[in-house]
């Protein structure tokens, strides 16, 4: 079979959300974003997994998004989603009994028209110029939104991965004035945030990438393995070159192993030459360019070539990879693909 194994360690992501949990303040409940199909690992399950250890409060981008969580949780927790309402969204929201993270007054109108009565969330812009209600607009707005009852008051911070960026008090001073006087609850925090210490943990903390095993977290740890299957190996003589452009050339007699797995699965093209896939610790440089649907990698120092490698491991988690294609975590979770036959086990991935 050519179809490569992401392994999914449900126990992993389990143990993830009750570290963010107590890293948490005392009094502060910790949700769950599982907006993106869960980062790539399965909406239903990872909900499923996640409400099991005790998370009760989940959060999705956009209104679609929330039919598989509501489905696999079934109609207790609270399923909020940060696009708000957009044109259309009512039937979708009302059927799901999703929460709607309103972003401006026309989306106050709009949800109060459409749906009289049903619950809303309010996101308000705190300088990150992104999604949210400025405070001059709320100024204007404020007093009749509150009366209305929002379940939520939110924000998010744009520099929270740099615990020393002015940004983030300067955020912070902008949520408080912006809620003072409230009595409804508030988050400020996601992943990054909830590092930043109580001062911004309000009512409630939005962990995401961490649970995933994507950010160094304290407590947190590696939640995917992604084997995949060596198709072919043979022996280069020196001179030779390996896939598209020649742009690898060996120097001696090498081993090679074609692996199927590419672009197309995620496995990002400026990879090429920058990372390896590994044998248990033995790292098996990848050779040439990564193509759509293969990886060409050195095997000349295994006794054996093995069935499968894996590119996801402990010897390599989703942040090493990321450093090494030049990009970010959030990327390389959110980009493995379809192809792959996603397999959810418990006790090690």
């Amino acid at each position: 079979m050519a179809q490569a194994t992401l392994s999914i360690d449900r126990d992993a992501l389990a143990r993830n959300w009750r570290a963010l949990d107590r890293l948490s303040s005392d009094n502060v409940e910790t949700a769950a974003v599982v907006k993106a199909d869960a980062y790539g690992l399965g909406a239903d399950v990872v909900a499923q997994t996640l409400a099991e250890a005790g998370a009760r409060t989940f959060f999705v981008a956009i209104a679609e998004e929330g039919v598989a969580v509501r489905r696999a949780l079934g109609t207790a927790p609270r399923v909020f989603v940060f696009a708000g309402h957009m044109p259309g969204d009512a039937e979708i929201i009302a059927e799901n009994g999703l929460i709607p993270l309103l972003n401006s007054a026309d989306q106050f109108v709009r949800h109060r028209q459409a749906l009289p009565g049903h619950p809303f969330g309010i996101q308000l812009d705190s300088g990150m110029n992104r999604l949210g209600i400025k405070k001059d607009v709320w100024s204007e707005h404020a007093s009749n939104i509150l009366a209305a009852g929002p379940a939520l008051l939110m924000s998010h911070l744009a520099s929270a991965d740099d615990a020393a960026d002015p940004m983030n008090a300067a955020q912070l001073g902008a949520f408080r004035k912006m809620t003072e006087g409230t009595v409804i609850p508030r988050s400020l925090a996601a992943t990054d945030g909830i590092a930043l210490g109580r001062d911004y943990h309000f009512d409630l903390t939005r962990p995401g990438i961490a649970l995933y095993g994507g950010a160094a977290t304290r407590g947190t740890g590696a939640v995917v393995r992604l084997s995949i299957p060596v198709i072919q190996d043979h022996w280069l003589e020196a001179g030779e070159t390996v896939g598209y452009g020649g742009t690898w050339k060996a120097t001696a007699r090498t081993r090679a192993a074609t692996v199927s797995a590419g672009y197309a699965d995620g496995l990002l093209r400026s990879m090429s030459g920058r990372t390896a896939l590994y044998h248990g610790d033995a790292a098996c440089p990848v050779l040439g360019r990564v193509s759509m649907d293969l990886i060409t990698v050195d095997v000349t120092h295994l006794p054996t070539v093995p069935d499968t490698l894996d590119i996801l491991c402990p010897a390599q988690g989703v942040a090493t990879l990321a450093k090494a294609a030049g990009t970010i975590p959030y990327e390389i979770l959110t980009s493995l693909g379809p192809r792959y036959r996603r397999r959810y086990v418990r006790g090690g991935a």
